[in-house]
């Protein structure tokens, strides 16, 4: 049976654009129940500025109350060399690293060119690997721009063989805006494939045009070995005008499992951690799949 990685980018991704400052005790438990899910690698905060993204200005203290799991795998986000610094100087296990296919989102995302932007992610990796910590990196902006419009497939596989070279533990297509559709994944994951064998592949999809789950499958048919989703669809880029919300992580483990795609992930333990968090955020929260229910319902099951 096929299977699938799905990594959990709620705690983070789909955080950091919320206006309702989330306490850090109900983060610990959004990672524990994810984990309680299934998950077995998942974003839990952002080294950023808190300045920029006051969502994350807990990210030490979420890191340092969550349980020492010897099976998962706990990602920090960083952007630049000090928030490196300061994810190396915690138990996070992952560094994940960001690059931008274009000048102007590079700068508002990051304060730097998108060729200053690779130079960081490849100087990231370099520092994660000296400390002994895995690391990956992401392509933002993938496959658009909010500010340049299309981005051109040629771009962002330069970037990939030049990322390569770093010895990231995976690369990330991320469709940051929601604007790309299955052909356009369809192709550029094969064509990234191609340019960087053996070298696994990671999809982040935005639903903002409602092709995040068809993009998913897409991805998945093309090859790519790992998809980002969020509980219960929140999520966006502040620095993204647009930007709507992840794929949900409840409606992409229906996808999958129910096309026969293994998740290890449990959806009766999602849509229960939905419930949670939907008291939370003190707002319905996107997933389709949370409210509709499973298929077949507990009863058609017996």
């Amino acid at each position: 049976m096929k299977s699938i990685e799905l990594v959990e980018v709620g705690p983070r991704d789909g955080l950091q654009n919320e206006s309702l400052i989330v306490s850090t005790a109900d983060k610990i438990v959004l990672i524990e129940r994810a984990v309680a899910a299934g998950i077995r690698r998942i974003e839990v905060a952002s080294f950023a500025n808190p300045r920029r993204v006051p969502q994350m200005a807990d990210a030490e203290a979420v890191i340092t109350a969550l349980p020492d799991w010897s099976d998962v795998i706990t990602i920090g986000l960083v952007m630049n060399v000090r928030g490196a610094e300061r994810a190396l100087a915690t138990k996070v296990g992952q560094l994940g690293a960001v690059c931008i296919t274009t000048d102007s989102f590079a700068m508002r995302n990051q304060g730097q060119t998108s060729a200053e932007s690779m130079q960081v992610a490849q100087h990231i990796l370099a520092l994660a690997q000296e400390a002994g910590r895995s690391a990956q990196v992401t392509i933002g902006a993938a496959f658009g721009c909010p500010f340049e419009g299309h981005v051109s497939p040629d771009r962002v596989v330069a970037m990939a063989i030049e990322l390569a070279k770093a010895g990231p533990c995976e690369i990330a297509l991320a469709d940051t805006i929601g604007v790309a559709v299955p052909a356009e994944v369809t192709a550029l994951v094969r064509r990234v494939r191609d340019a960087v064998p053996g070298m696994p592949i990671r999809c982040h999809f935005h639903n903002t045009r409602n092709t995040g789950l068809a993009n998913v499958w897409a991805a998945v048919e093309a090859g790519a070995t790992t998809i980002d989703a969020s509980l219960g669809g929140l999520g966006g880029c502040p620095f993204a005008p647009g930007a709507a919300g992840n794929v949900p992580t409840e409606d992409v483990q229906y996808l999958l499992e129910r096309s026969g795609v293994a998740t290890g992930v449990q959806l009766d333990a999602l849509i229960a951690a939905n419930c949670w968090f939907t008291d939370v955020m003190g707002k319905p929260l996107p997933s389709m799949v949370s409210r509709a229910g499973p298929f077949p319902a507990a009863q058609q099951r017996d």
